[in-house]
């Protein structure tokens, strides 16, 4: 966890640098520093309180008079100097109720109550706080780690933490995962960097919202610098995961460069994410095409798309970051898109962060964690009230309540502003569902380039292929040299990339019965003792935010789990089926009352039947107090031998 007053040596701050840094810096955030630096509340009322923004924009000026803002900046700058020279935060440590109240005042909205306790957590605050460990490791235990992108390197450096022995598995020659597999044109994250980083691991990001070349070197440098290529197997695909119930371990069978062999571990950490098998969709005569075809995740680096005949099947984030990044060198592109998304405006895209704001990040850790806990609001669960359905609401076919039905509006005078002249292409860009029923895009030019005139959208589906020509299902007809297919992943094929045999004998592949994942918390599963699951079902985030929190809660959850277990020197954890059961009916029962279940709504969240499957129905805040101890009461434990366990 980030540390707010970090030793430094007194008095090293560059006062001119300071000067340009707080000139441009963000006012809500200063706002904060200011109250927590010099413990006067009074920066929290008016004249002083911040406007509300629009959209997602940082509201760096708050909406404030210029004199109000210029008397903000020198208060800051004379806070921060004190600080400097050695004065300590009058408060160190506000207390929940207060922490809400600053963040409503930084955002200018309310926020919930319970809130506090999640904001502290989030500003690395005690009792709250993120607190790795050692651990009383009992000699033997080795845990197994499959992947090494996101949730591996996550589970890895908790690990390494708490004294726990791990290998990692990895299929690529590289850490990263997502960030090693996607490198192509546009490619890059649509949550704020600040926010779309480790909690523990701050980073200074050259642009707000970083493209894919600098996400991965992020990702490996921490990587690398734990050390973790000393424990990684790179290369290497686990092929099946067996529980020996006798001897209370995980058989794991690999193979890679050296053969095959297999391990044995006490815990089984899966880190293979969601987005790692790429959909292809069943196109009659595929394999005939003639030109250069091929999946997004699989991008040939040696692509030349000048002057070329392209065509982009789909129009999920994918192709639109992939089309306005290739438009203007292609020849003619075609954008076969069925289906039709809603994108914000992104305000942000391609913004460099400014190097005197890139400094104050690094130097004033307090500004760089308010900072973050306004994006953590902003892009996590400021939307969560508006994606649930009033049953009262008389327009269920275009929205799921007043608000709801106000972000439609919105956004579909922002779609005519980009479109220009070109409104002839509004009722095919227009989506007919209520906004936030498929993942909420950021328009980083999709609406401009759809209008361009070497670009024609094609709203039909793909389905034929002969040679250099497809044919669309009204029967149309389109030449192309390169087909490109931008048609996602199998998001609800939950670890569907290796085969996982539990206590009973059964795969869970068969538990799951395919495509229906279930698991409490996200995370662990009845019948599969000692296996976590990271980025597990119901663990995604629909209404935006950093998949990384969730990830660093779930390990919250798994130190927890395990650190009790070695401490009733136990063998085995194992989620009792009621519980599981219980959490999963509750999972339900919340998505039906939100915006991805709703009436004629089709999403890559919901598997063949129907169920959300990919992500969570709950606030930031619910999960992060799910996650935050295992009770133990929730699981059966069992010691050496399969001797029964009791629990106080």
């Amino acid at each position: 966890m980030m540390e707010i007053d970090q030793g430094k040596q007194a008095g090293s701050l560059d006062e001119d640098q300071l000067q340009k840094a707080v000139a441009i810096a963000n006012i809500p955030s200063l706002l904060m520093v200011l109250v927590q630096m010099t413990g006067d509340v009074r920066w929290l009322e008016e004249p002083y309180r911040p406007k509300r923004a629009r959209g997602l924009e940082d509201n760096d000026s708050a909406g404030l008079p210029e004199e109000i803002q210029a008397e903000i900046r020198t208060a800051a700058v004379a806070a921060i100097l004190d600080w400097d020279k050695g004065q300590p935060l009058a408060l160190p440590n506000p207390d929940p109720a207060l922490l809400v109240k600053m963040l409503e005042t930084a955002m200018a909205e309310p926020v919930p109550e319970a809130y506090g306790e999640n904001i502290a957590a989030g500003l690395g605050l005690a009792p709250y706080a993120r607190a790795p460990r050692k651990l009383d490791v009992p000699e033997g235990t080795h845990a197994l780690i499959v992947g090494a992108g996101i949730s591996g390197i996550c589970a890895a450096i908790r690990f390494q933490a708490a004294g726990i022995p791990f290998t990692i598995v990895e299929k690529n020659p590289s850490f990263g995962g997502t960030w090693y597999e996607n490198a192509y044109p546009g490619c890059g994250v649509d949550t704020p960097n600040h926010l779309y980083s480790f909690s523990f691991a701050p980073n200074d990001w050259s642009h707000y919202f970083a493209l894919r070349d600098e996400l991965y070197a992020y990702f490996v440098s921490v990587a690398e610098g734990h050390s973790l290529e000393n424990h990684t197997r790179f290369n290497t695909n686990v092929t099946q995961a067996r529980w020996d119930e006798a001897a209370q371990i995980w058989r794991v069978d690999i193979a890679g460069g050296d053969g095959s062999e297999t391990l044995e571990a006490n815990i089984l950490i899966s880190g293979v994410g969601v987005l790692n098998i790429p959909l292809v969709p069943e196109i009659a005569g595929l394999e005939s095409f003639n030109g250069t075809a091929f999946h997004t995740a699989h991008w040939p680096q040696d692509l030349d798309l000048t002057g070329k005949r392209v065509t982009v099947v789909g129009n999920g984030a994918t192709a639109m970051q992939i089309v306005p990044a290739i438009a203007d060198k292609v020849g003619h592109l075609n954008v076969v898109a069925r289906s039709k998304q809603w994108a914000a405006p992104f305000p942000q895209f391609r913004k460099e962060v400014p190097d005197p704001v890139r400094w104050l990040l690094k130097a004033v850790p307090l500004y760089q964690a308010w900072y973050r806990q306004r994006l953590a609001w902003t892009f996590n669960d400021r939307i969560h009230p508006t994606l649930q359905v009033d049953p009262d609401w008389p327009h269920p076919e275009r929205a799921l309540n007043a608000v709801n039905d106000a972000h439609r509006r919105q956004f579909t005078d922002y779609i005519k502003a980009e479109l220009g002249d070109r409104q002839d292409l509004l009722d095919k860009v227009l989506p007919d569902y209520p906004p936030f029923g498929k993942r909420m895009l950021l328009d980083n030019g999709w609406y401009r380039t759809v209008a361009r005139d070497n670009v024609t959208l094609i709203t039909e589906r793909l389905v034929g292929v002969a040679g250099d020509t497809l044919t669309c299902s009204d029967g149309s007809t389109h030449k192309a040299d390169i087909l490109i297919l931008a048609t996602g992943f199998k998001a609800t094929a939950v670890l569907s990339s290796m085969q996982v045999i539990g206590r009973d004998g059964r795969s869970i592949s068969e538990v799951w019965q395919g495509d229906d994942a279930r698991a409490y918390l996200g995370t662990t599963v009845p019948g599969f003792p000692n296996m976590f699951t990271l980025l597990g079902p119901n663990v995604g985030l629909g209404h935006g935010g950093s998949i990384i929190s969730n990830i660093e809660n779930q390990m919250d959850y798994v130190m927890s789990a395990l650190e009790q277990m070695f401490a009733h020197s136990s063998a085995v954890i194992e989620v009792r089926q009621d519980v599981h059961d219980r959490y999963n009916e509750a999972v339900d029962a919340a998505h039906a009352k939100m915006v991805w279940t709703h009436q004629g709504m089709d999403n890559w969240y919901r598997n063949s039947r129907g169920r959300v499957v990919a992500i969570t129905p709950w606030r930031n805040d619910d999960y992060w107090r799910m996650t935050r101890r295992a009770d133990l009461k929730d699981f059966q434990l069992r010691g050496p031998g399969n001797v029964r366990t009791d629990v106080a």
